[in-house]
């Protein structure tokens, strides 16, 4: 993880000197400081450089959660948890892993945009403030928290001197000539009139390239008179800001108003296509849509970003705020953001097909920068009991994202709320949809090691299935409750429901990476019952077709199975090999369980090569994963066989104190730094230490006791089924 991951200033800061002081000693003073003002005034940029500039004095970094995207107070946590690149796939509430995270590290969380979800947001810092000493918040909005403690600093305008430099200086970005400058008391002016306010300031030098200051002042102070009423006086600051951005809506264009307008409805980045399909219609055709955004653009009303996903564009939210305001004038909101619904449930269905493509890294990078939209998609399904089915339909159709891309929790989250807001709809009522939100929600708990919630999930999807002849919806429970069996150890039980669910994918056509990923399960089972052979004949057969594909997510886990087999037969050359690229692959799509596993066996590699120290650090390094996967390799006996032999093989050569002193090296590590030495080159195995005995054979069949995956106190032993040589 990076100590810090607060973006860079794209353009000069100007002035504040004095605030920054300010701010700098309240945050060297107080654990709590909230930077208040009005929309627009600075309070984002301020906060963001005064982080930067203490980031020194946190040795676990500075990380900045933006809240202003979300629509709903329950994903705050969720949005914290993303924030402090958290990735935890239990079934644990949010705000517990955030207690655990932070219990004792020392780090300065920025939290921006919170006022619209004031009451959640104050009461989950209250808990963290009071139960993680090292936690230091610097928070931005609009309103204080309210929560002991807290100091806050208001966030005056700029001064005139200030005023006047950001404007001149915005100006010349903007690509003013030198004669834009005007007359140093029409500029004092014109700052005067917007009073001072970062963001009004930066609309007005958008429009200087085409006025002049003269030009500028002259219809603002129209504009002034006609929000105003004929009243005379100064304004209040929030109707200065409104003033200032309905004056740049009234100098745009009747279309780029409307596309103002309708731009509100998306949350978070947006790319060309969404805007031609929600936004376009017969007043605004969607071959006009690109160059009236880009009018918008050169406005400084829209931003362009760059994204893993390509480039994409933001409104600011108090711009987006005045346009959802013309928007609801209009009495087209609610048609607007059905439009956006549809598009991101089509986007959803497009991402699950291509999936299972050579765009699969593409799909997820989209998925990942869509996900605010998506959120608001979901949000809208679950407002009225007609469309909560959608809800589900979006929510399974995600099923991709939150197993495959490290979102089990969130996924959860959603799927709970969709399925319950169905639970009484009849049998026939939205069927296909229920049945598939049911058998994804029955594979994240699975994943989350919640084997109750999974199986009532399961056992009502098979049920339903069975009544309204959904024979893929059946194939489709039938196979987590096999994927149930594998984890829970329950091996021959395991095989004959996988089994029976392949036979169906293949008599139903079903081909996808969930069908190939049930193959690869099916090849454990029976790996750990002895048949190494066919396991080996089903991975290779899964590992063609997903190179046939283009499919990396299933292939990574048949690639485990294998370089499990290669360590079986001696060869951890091999081994090795096929894990570095099954760790490469787990990682990318930020999948924990594939990783950790990965990890796993990599360190009993490790240990084979005769390097028993970093066989040991990699131990450690696995165990604050699984704290954030879940039960410790799933509780079976069967997953913990290498864990078990590598600390038994380690501890031996090391002894009991070094050992714990390197696994203790390793739980220190973070996720980042672990995967760089599990993946880093290794000495030829042939000089190690360990070379010249047999390769172990890393699982055993039969139950063990599940093993402590924390640092071992000063002994090698370790409880868990040790594998037979």
């Amino acid at each position: 993880m990076r100590r810090s991951d607060l973006p860079a200033e794209l353009n000069r800061f100007v002035g504040r000197t004095a605030e920054q002081d300010r701010l700098a000693r309240m945050l060297a003073e107080f654990r709590l400081v909230t930077v208040v003002g009005v929309g627009g005034v600075g309070k984002t940029r301020l906060a963001v450089r005064a982080a930067a500039a203490s980031q020194k004095r946190y040795v676990d970094g500075v990380r900045l959660a933006e809240l202003s995207a979300l629509r709903g107070p329950g994903l705050v946590a969720h949005a914290l948890v993303e924030a402090l690149g958290l990735t935890d796939h239990t079934a644990r509430p949010p705000r517990e892993v955030l207690l655990e995270h932070l219990a004792e590290r020392r780090l300065l969380l920025v939290v921006d945009g919170f006022e619209h979800l004031v009451e959640e947001c104050a009461g989950l810092l209250r808990e963290l403030l009071a139960r993680c000493p090292g936690l230091t918040v610097l928070a931005a909005g609009r309103r204080p928290l309210r929560v002991d403690g807290e100091a806050v600093c208001t966030l005056a305008p700029m001064g005139a001197a200030d005023a006047m430099e950001l404007l001149a200086g915005r100006a010349a970005e903007a690509g003013a000539g030198p004669d834009a400058g005007g007359d140093p008391e029409t500029l004092r002016e014109l700052c005067r009139r917007l009073d001072g306010i970062p963001l009004a300031l930066e609309l007005a030098a958008a429009r200087l390239p085409l006025l002049t200051p003269e030009q500028l002042l002259r219809r603002l102070e129209d504009r002034f008179r006609l929000l105003d009423g004929g009243r005379r006086g100064a304004l209040p600051r929030h109707q200065t800001l409104r003033t200032a951005i309905g004056w740049s809506h009234e100098l745009c264009t009747p279309e780029e108003r409307l596309l103002w307008a309708r731009l509100s409805v998306f949350a978070g980045p947006f790319d060309l296509e969404a805007v031609e399909y929600v936004c376009g219609g017969p007043e605004l055709p969607a071959d006009r849509v690109l160059d009236v955004l880009g009018e918008l653009l050169a406005q400084s009303l829209v931003t362009r970003e760059s994204t893993a996903a390509g480039p994409r564009y933001r409104m600011l939210d108090t711009v987006g705020a005045y346009g959802a305001e013309w928007l609801a004038a209009l009495g087209d909101t609610e048609r607007m953001r059905r439009r956006h619904r549809d598009w991101y449930m089509g986007l959803a269905t497009w991402c699950e097909l291509e999936w299972f493509s050579p765009r699969q890294a593409e799909v997820a990078a989209a998925t990942d920068v869509a996900l605010p939209n998506l959120r608001a998609a979901l949000e809208l399904c679950l407002e009225s009991a007609e469309d909560s089915a959608l809800a589900q339909h979006l929510a399974g159709t995600l099923w991709f994202y939150w197993a495959g891309c490290g979102r089990l929790s969130e996924g959860r989250h959603w799927l709970d709320r969709a399925v319950t807001a169905c639970a009484h709809q009849p049998v026939a009522l939205h069927e296909e949809a229920r049945l598939k939100a049911l058998w994804v929600l029955g594979y994240v708990a699975i994943l989350q090691g919640d084997p109750t919630a999974a199986v009532a999930a399961l056992h009502e999807c098979g049920e339903r299935a069975r009544i309204t002849g959904n024979a893929l919806a059946e194939a489709y429970a039938t196979h987590r409750m096999g994927c149930l069996a594998l984890i829970s150890d329950e091996l021959p039980r395991a095989e004959e429901l996988i089994g029976r669910a392949l036979d169906a994918y293949r008599e139903l056509g079903e081909l996808n990476s969930n069908v190939l990923m049930g193959q690869v399960e099916l090849a454990m089972a029976r790996a750990f019952q002895g048949d190494l052979e066919s396991a080996v004949a089903l991975c290779a057969e899964v590992r063609e077709v997903c190179e046939e594909r283009g499919e990396r997510w299933t292939r990574a886990y048949a690639l485990y199975v294998l370089a499990y087999a290669a360590l079986t037969d001696g060869d951890p050359l091999s081994a090795r090999e096929l894990l570095t690229e099954c760790v490469t692959i787990n990682h990318a799509f930020h999948d924990l369980v594939g990783l950790v596993l990965g990890i796993e066996l990599l360190a009993l590699v490790t240990a084979v090569e005769g390097d028993p120290t970093e066989a040991a650090l990699l131990q450690g390094a696995a165990a604050p994963v699984w704290q954030a996967v879940g039960l410790p390799l799933f509780g079976s006996s069967n997953f913990n066989g290498a864990r078990a032999l590598c600390a038994r093989q380690a501890g031996e050569l090391l002894g009991g104190e070094a050992y714990g002193a390197w696994y203790g090296e390793g739980e220190r590590l973070s996720l980042d730094a672990t995967v760089d030495r599990a993946l880093a080159e290794r000495r030829d195995p042939a000089a190690g230490e360990g070379a010249g005995a047999a390769a172990p054979r890393p699982f055993r069949t039969g139950r063990a006791p599940v093993p402590d995956t924390r640092k071992p106190a000063g002994s090698p032993t370790v409880s868990g089924g040790e594998a037979a040589g």
